[in-house]
């Protein structure tokens, strides 16, 4: 399953306030925190990154996010993203391959050193704001954030050259701790080792329902106790949720409890 194309150098730079958001991790990915922060929440585990700081994400990943400018300045971060391509052409040309298990988190803080520092500031004279790059150029800058992170980290082979595709996991679990992420069941498929048909047959016998069904209840239900116990708005609930529209939403809340969700607080 291959993930919308986006630049595998990408210089995010913005001043508006707190952003948050959600995201498929589709490839391993070297990031540089030059201003601002972020937390990342993955399997269960919240992750915090400050100015200065080297980060590595691992690729097949489900992460929710917030952005901190800092204030009266802005939000500013590189992030090398390292395509599969890449990685069997090093794999094939230094005969380098995964030797053992990934015991990896999924995000990990990088010990600062000259060579990661050198190597983010060799970008600097190409970061001119548009995030756009030579091929050619760009080509050499991931091979080149591959090997610094083989010298610096050398525990990272193991995650690196791992081609493998998700295993099969604990469906229920994995869908309940996941359910609020806003993506296709052909995702949740993958992510959670199985075939379309097979994530299907699988969740029907252990939720008695389809996986569509089981989302919206399961999202609704969510929004429900969040507006009518929490005090919360429903343009603001629904993307927490993970609906992607406002209006489908308030229909479906309606269709489910049989009042509007922006009607609920004025019934108290």
């Amino acid at each position: 399953m291959q993930a919308n194309k986006k630049p595998n150098i990408l210089y995010s730079c913005y001043s508006q306030k707190n952003s948050e958001g959600e995201q498929f991790i589709a490839q391993h990915n070297l990031g540089f925190m030059i201003s601002g922060s972020s937390e990342h929440f993955i399997g269960g585990e919240k992750f915090v990154f400050k100015p200065g700081d080297f980060r590595f994400f691992k690729r097949n990943q489900l992460t929710r996010w917030t952005k901190f400018p800092p204030a009266g300045g802005e939000y500013r971060s590189i992030s090398i993203s390292i395509d599969q391509d890449t990685l069997h052409s090093i794999s094939e040309e230094y005969n380098l391959k995964a030797t053992g298990f990934d015991h990896c988190p999924g995000a990990m803080l990088l010990e600062p050193n000259n060579l990661l520092k050198n190597y983010i500031d060799s970008l600097g004279p190409y970061l001119d704001g548009n995030n756009e790059f030579n091929k050619g150029l760009t080509n050499l800058k991931v091979k080149e954030a591959v090997m610094v992170l083989l010298e610096t980290n050398p525990e990272l082979k193991n995650v690196l050259f791992d081609f493998s595709e998700p295993g099969k996991l604990d469906l229920e679990a994995y869908m309940n701790e996941h359910y609020k992420f806003n993506v296709d069941i052909n995702r949740f498929a993958y992510l959670t080792g199985r075939s379309l048909a097979a994530f299907k047959r699988d969740f029907q016998k252990i939720f008695n329902t389809s996986p569509n069904r089981w989302l919206q209840q399961k999202r609704l239900a969510d929004a429900h106790y969040l507006i009518s116990e929490k005090g919360w708005k429903s343009s603001d609930v629904y993307l927490e949720v993970g609906f992607k529209d406002l209006s489908h939403f308030s229909f479906a809340f309606k269709k489910t409890y049989g009042i509007a969700p922006s009607r609920i607080g004025t019934l108290t």
